[in-house]
């Protein structure tokens, strides 16, 4: 009996890819399938980036090939390809960057720039090229989190070079004042600010762009979500209940300016105590799932309190950076897939897959 493309898929389709949520064949992964006597060959290319991953689906994908006795021999590659996807559609994409990706909580407090910081390096040791912006003009913290200090290059006296640091490209208001000065602004001089930030710093051909937004859900962040052209956006909260009463006001707002939302990362989740390692719930448990399941959005993850995150964010060295085999490096990088995979399953923006060909007589 010979082996027909058709059946080979129909092994691969049960091989469900835990990063989109979807199988094989459905999300669109099989770009190729070769078939000589009773050996087969199949080439997967995931639209996100997932280099600790390729080995183990490859492993699943040939499994499930092997099922069927008359397939003599699987072999399966794996690699990634990051797509630029679709953005609201009065927007322009940004040069240089094929999708902005905002993180946002409805309130302060719960994490929002630790954890921004974390899964923009997540997604660099998982072969991305990323950039972070910061966007809390009131409070910049990324620089101290990336151990950056100084002002960064202007070429021309116009744009601006990011700075650089553990791989990630980085643009934050915190580089053009002093640590402990206060930024006394009104709103249309803050967003304002933001954008020529955004549009004047020279991103090197990013893949995802971190959009460390400021808390809360008033007109800054409006504004912002209206005037930026995002991909998605990502909600960070704590358990307790008043964090999640103002993480869906977030939710809500990505609604209301049709930006999709890729799911929550529910942070401080539990607290493990380092002398007798007794876990405790501090800011309650099962929040995240509940908000998931009431509004039908993934939870990506849990990270629990653990003082290393807090020490290593301080000290310039984020834990993925700090500690890139350890389990919390491996939660990160775990939500880091499960977002990007999810984003990887939109629409793509054909505004820049496609150069504009110009014909000339010569």
């Amino acid at each position: 009996m010979s082996i027909s493309e058709e059946h080979v898929r129909q092994l691969l389709a049960r091989v469900n890819d835990p990063n989109t949520g979807q199988d094989l064949v459905a999300s669109g992964q099989v770009r190729g399938i070769g078939i000589d006597g009773g050996k087969v060959a199949v080439e997967l290319v995931l639209g996100y980036p997932a280099k600790s991953w390729h080995a183990a689906l490859a492993e699943m994908a040939e499994a499930a090939l092997r099922i069927d006795p008359a397939i003599l021999g699987a072999s399966v590659s794996v690699t990634s390809r990051v797509q630029a996807h679709r953005v609201q559609q009065q927007l322009s994409p940004l040069p240089g960057v094929k999708n902005i990706i905002a993180v946002a909580s409805g309130k302060g407090g719960v994490g929002k720039s630790t954890t921004s910081t974390n899964l923009a390096l997540a997604l660099v040791a998982e072969g991305a090229r990323v950039g972070i912006l910061d966007a809390d003009i009131y409070g910049p913290s990324i620089p101290r989190m990336l151990g950056l200090s100084g002002r960064p290059e202007s070429p021309d006296g116009k744009r601006i070079i990011p700075m650089r640091a553990h791989g990630v490209q980085t643009m934050s208001i915190g580089f053009l004042i002093e640590e402990d000065t206060p930024m006394i602004w009104r709103g249309p001089m803050t967003t304002q600010a933001l954008q020529q930030m955004l549009s004047d710093t020279m991103w090197d051909d990013l893949d995802y762009l971190i959009i460390d937004l400021p808390p809360g859900t008033g007109d800054i962040q409006l504004t912002l979500c209206q005037r930026v052209p995002l991909s998605a956006a990502l909600i960070v909260t704590t358990p307790q209940d008043i964090a999640l009463l103002d993480a869906r006001k977030g939710l809500k707002m990505f609604e209301k300016v049709e930006v999709p939302v890729l799911g929550i990362v529910e942070n401080m989740a539990v607290h493990v105590c380092s002398n007798c390692g007794h876990a405790e719930h501090i800011f309650g448990s099962g929040g995240g799932a509940r908000m998931s399941e009431q509004y039908d959005v993934p939870l990506l993850g849990s990270l629990p309190l653990d003082i290393r995150i807090r020490e290593q964010a301080d000290g310039g060295m984020p834990t993925v950076a700090a500690q890139p085999d350890s389990a919390l490096a491996a939660a990160y990088r775990d939500i880091a897939r499960k977002a990007s995979g999810r984003l990887s399953l939109r629409a793509r923006n054909k505004a820049i897959a496609f150069p504009n060909i110009v014909v000339q007589n010569t």
